[in-house]
């Protein structure tokens, strides 16, 4: 899928986690709910670091597109040195490690421990990379440019200074979940992981698939690109994914948002 449809889902899934736990009787606070869909909406854009043409290749100037060509080199080698007889000959390493389930743990886990070591400066940092993303997938319109390159960076970094000040204040969300002396942000990780595997699964709707279940190997294959019947699949970018799934994805997000406040 396209990055606004992945930002979508990602903030529509976070939003859905938010009512189940409103369901479950432990309602999240809001600022947890509002930081968590824009960080898992940024979180869904991440897997496609290792595609240079990408919405996060372009997203933080020369910084992000050097990453993506090691991320893609990395990705590629990763490849080639764990493939099966069955997995067919590549040229790079796009929708390989990124796009896989244990990717997305490690990414999170990271993110986690991050949080809950590097004191408020690793938060806002965590906070200020998933806001500028968020804004690129779910404003692209605006975002569009090199030009709004600033503009967007300025607006991530506001957004994140006022959500940290804001989640810091106490029954607002620091401990959300994890409750002990020192764990406060701990849940950073969860939107993260999230919002890599609804990428993964987004993907894995299109016609190439997704090999989300690496390293396990299925067959012949350990890259098995996950995915419903080829029926049912569609090509990025295409008509179902603009007029059927993004209004879907916003519709979802709100009736989730809604019901996560205890609205409905």
């Amino acid at each position: 899928m396209m990055g606004p449809a992945h930002s979508l889902s990602g903030a529509a899934a976070w939003l859905g986690v938010g009512a189940a736990a409103a369901a479950a009787g432990h309602t999240m606070p809001w600022p947890v709910l509002l930081a968590g869909a824009l960080i898992c909406a940024g979180a869904a854009l991440a897997p496609d670091l290792d595609h240079k043409a990408a919405t996060i290749s372009r997203a933080f100037g020369p910084v992000s597109r050097w990453l993506c060509e090691i991320v893609d080199k990395l990705s590629y080698a990763v490849y080639k040195g764990t493939r099966k007889q069955g997995d067919p000959r590549r040229s790079g390493g796009h929708r390989t490690l990124t796009h896989t389930w244990l990717w997305a743990v490690m990414i999170g886990g990271g993110a986690s421990a991050l949080a809950i070591t590097g004191g408020r400066w690793a938060v806002l940092a965590l906070l200020f990379v998933h806001m500028v993303l968020a804004i690129e997938g779910l404003l692209w319109r605006a975002a569009r440019g090199s030009s709004s390159d600033v503009l967007v960076w300025l607006l991530a970094a506001t957004s994140a200074w006022i959500l940290a000040g804001v989640l810091d204040k106490p029954g607002n969300g620091s401990d959300w979940l994890f409750t002990d002396p020192g764990q406060q942000y701990l849940w950073l990780g969860l939107p993260i992981v999230l919002g890599a595997l609804v990428h993964d699964i987004g993907d894995a709707l299109t016609v190439s698939g997704c090999p989300v279940l690496w390293p396990i190997p299925i067959g012949r294959k350990r890259w098995y690109p996950i995915g419903p019947p080829k029926v049912m699949r569609f090509r990025a970018g295409s008509w179902v994914e603009l007029k059927v799934l993004m209004p879907v994805f916003m519709l979802l997000g709100g009736v989730g948002g809604a019901a996560a406040l205890n609205y409905i």
